[in-house]
């Protein structure tokens, strides 16, 4: 953090609007404000940047670009191979406290393009189906034929992009939710009665929730700038998320801090949209063996009827605890998931 930043923070003009003490009209001018002084007074990147950076990163030539990975290589050269893809608003931070639980597998932790820690995006075409091939590339290059994909978010839709685009290569999916465009275009009548309620739930979370999806998807640039040149704008837009779709004390502040501060670094925010403003091509059902982790503070669980229409269930495990950053938030429960899924495998 230099001086210029926390300058920039303590002169953020502060924004008030009749609802500013509501937390369900987004993050209340409160938390905010406790989180802005902590960032620009109390808070220190230096030792966070420093763990990152001595992660075991490489960098792999895939699909004409720069993939960047975390590349947790096992003692064992005959071990499991673990591909874990994160989502949005994150990053690989997600999957920090599950790789010390996988040191008998060999783990590989994309940065997906676009997203903080990844090469540059400069161009436009950065579609979640590309995303998979690049992946699948990548994942080649480092001499894996074989591997279990686990992953949500944005990285469960790459994720059942890579099954469906490479079956011999996608030994099993551990999942936390079924691609949420699917919700968009199922029919209801080709559906069980639960899997169709379930429709009904996910529109009214879209009309309710879903307004950061639509702003992101038609308008990245206008949202890009508002973000990338305000930190308090910055940390509004994700924090809210990070608050709202997890357990009560998942993160402390620092912890928000610095998943906020590494889209801020790393001057991320507006290309982490692509997945959201591309187009994506979904295939209508996946037959590789699957296992689907329910978390009850996820956004919007689908139940078993569901997913088995787009996707093979082995095994839907429901969690007692836990929301849309299992991996962060329930890293043991989250690893015994992925190694149901490592034995569908075989």
């Amino acid at each position: 953090m230099n001086d210029e930043m926390r300058e920039r923070l303590r002169r953020t003009r502060r924004v008030t609007t009749p609802w500013s003490d509501d937390g369900t009209r987004g993050i209340s001018a409160a938390r905010l404000d406790e989180l802005l002084e902590r960032w620009a007074d109390g808070y220190d990147w230096g030792p966070h940047e420093r763990r990152i950076g001595e992660l075991p990163w490489a960098t792999v030539q895939a699909g004409g670009t720069d993939l960047r990975v975390i590349h947790q290589r096992s003692a064992d050269p005959r071990a499991p191979v673990a591909v874990l893809l994160h989502g949005w608003p994150d990053s690989v931070l997600r999957f920090e406290r599950v790789l010390p639980l996988l040191a008998d597998m060999h783990v590989v932790v994309p940065a997906l393009p676009g997203f903080p820690f990844a090469a540059p995006l400069t161009t436009p075409g950065m579609s979640a189906n590309r995303i998979a091939g690049i992946v699948a590339d990548a994942l080649g290059g480092l001499g894996y034929s074989r591997y279990t994909v686990s992953g949500g978010d944005v990285g469960g839709t790459v994720a059942e992009l890579l099954a469906a685009e490479h079956p011999d290569r996608v030994a099993a999916l551990h999942l936390t939710n079924v691609a949420p465009q699917r919700a968009l275009t199922a029919d209801p009548a080709k559906l069980a009665p639960d899997a169709a309620a379930y429709l009904g739930r996910a529109a009214r979370w879209f009309r309710t929730e879903g307004g950061y999806i639509a702003e992101q998807s038609t308008r990245p640039n206008t949202l890009a700038i508002a973000l990338g040149d305000s930190p308090a704008g910055l940390a509004a837009w994700i924090v809210e998320k990070l608050d709202s779709w997890s357990d009560e004390s998942a993160f402390t502040s620092d912890e928000l801090l610095t998943w906020v501060n590494a889209y801020w670094v790393t001057g991320t925010i507006g290309t982490s949209f692509a997945t959201y403003a591309e187009p994506v091509a979904l295939p209508g059902r996946i037959d590789t063996p699957t296992v689907l982790s329910v978390f009850p503070r996820d956004i919007k669980p689908e139940p078993r009827s569901y997913a088995e229409a787009f996707l093979n269930i082995r095994e839907y495990v429901e969690h007692p605890a836990g929301g849309h950053f299992a991996a962060w938030e329930q890293p043991e429960a989250y690893v015994g998931d992925l190694r149901r899924a490592v034995a569908l495998g075989g």
